[in-house]
């Protein structure tokens, strides 16, 4: 059974550089979480990457740059920066085209050259799509400065995966701080915080009629689809007060796909397939962070209680089947 991942990540040291020169908070900086072997696999796009790929029984990763992107580095320095990226990127897919898929990374903080770097990442590239890391600063994404990103990816139907990045320093502090500097950063990243700014970044796009104004538009959202899935009673209540043309729930039914991000457990799954049913749910194993020796994508593809045709929708079947519309 061919395996396609989706959240599969890498890095550049350009990028590195990058974060190291723009002047943050030190509380914003998460570089420290890929140290080690997490650093050396996130560089690599080797024939090193490859074999674990197979030790991981993964045929194709679809390849990323990993959080925050170029969201929190300066606005005109993220533009070139972007396209050497994504130029790269391509020349990686181009060597090994069988095992190697990509999603752009977008100049976030100069949104219309955004909108633009994904049209000639689609384009001129090959890439099917773009990873965001959601807010950018302080604004959200369904931010009116953001709006051409989204109409660019409806007119070429290509899927935009929303990756978590930590939260604002304000939230950081009222709801995750207060223990010592490593719980809370923890706490705020991936303890728990990445995965609710995560979900409410897509509840965001829902509220503000981003859906019904390009209804054709697809998110993806890792780690089972960041919460939010085990609140769609609640979700439904929303109805009483928003003016949508279509309810937050039916916006997930039509216009969410979710992935494992290497969160290998079967009760989520039954829950994804519960609420959005097995035309969308998609695989991704999280390269390199949730690596572990033995084979575990495989093995969970394997076990997990899906017919034959489920599981082959979920291992390959439903990214071709959404990459068979983008429009080149």
């Amino acid at each position: 059974m061919k395996t396609i991942a989706l959240e599969e990540h890498f890095l550049t040291e350009e990028i590195r550089r990058a974060w190291a020169e723009t002047p943050l908070d030190a509380a914003e900086d998460t570089r420290g979480f890929d140290r080690g072997d997490l650093e050396s696999r996130l560089d690599d796009l080797t024939s090193s990457r490859i074999a674990l790929m197979d030790e991981s029984g993964v045929d194709v990763q679809v390849l990323s740059v990993t959080t925050p992107g170029l969201n929190n580095i300066d606005p005109a320095r993220s533009v070139a920066l972007a396209r050497r990226t994504n130029d790269l990127l391509a020349a990686t897919i181009a060597r090994s085209p069988e095992r190697f898929q990509g999603f752009a990374v977008l100049p976030m903080p100069s949104p219309r050259e955004a909108a633009a770097e994904l049209e000639r990442s689609v384009r001129e590239l090959g890439l099917k799509g773009a990873m965001l890391h959601g807010r950018v600063g302080e604004k959200s994404l369904n931010h009116a400065d953001f709006l051409p990103v989204f109409e660019v990816a409806a007119e070429l139907r290509v899927p935009l995966y929303i990756h978590p990045q930590i939260p604002q320093r304000a939230v950081r502090e009222i709801y995750y701080g207060g223990f010592n500097p490593q719980v809370d950063t923890a706490f705020a990243t991936f303890g728990l915080g990445w995965h609710y700014e995560c979900g409410i970044q897509f509840l965001r796009l829902a509220l503000a009629g981003i859906f019904d104004r390009w209804p054709g538009l697809q998110i993806i959202l890792g780690h089972w689809g960041e919460v939010v899935l085990f609140y769609t009673e609640r979700l439904r209540a929303l109805e009483r007060v928003t003016k949508l043309q279509r309810p937050v729930v039916e916006c997930m039914r039509q216009n969410l796909y979710v992935t494992p991000s290497g969160m290998f457990n079967e009760s989520c799954l039954e829950r994804s397939v519960e609420v959005l049913g097995c035309d969308r749910i998609m695989f991704s194993a999280d390269y390199p962070y949730q690596y572990r020796p033995g084979g575990g994508p495989r093995k969970f593809l394997e076990e997990i209680a899906l017919t034959q045709e489920e599981k082959e929708k979920f291992a390959h079947g439903n990214w071709e089947r959404l990459c068979g519309a983008i429009v080149r």
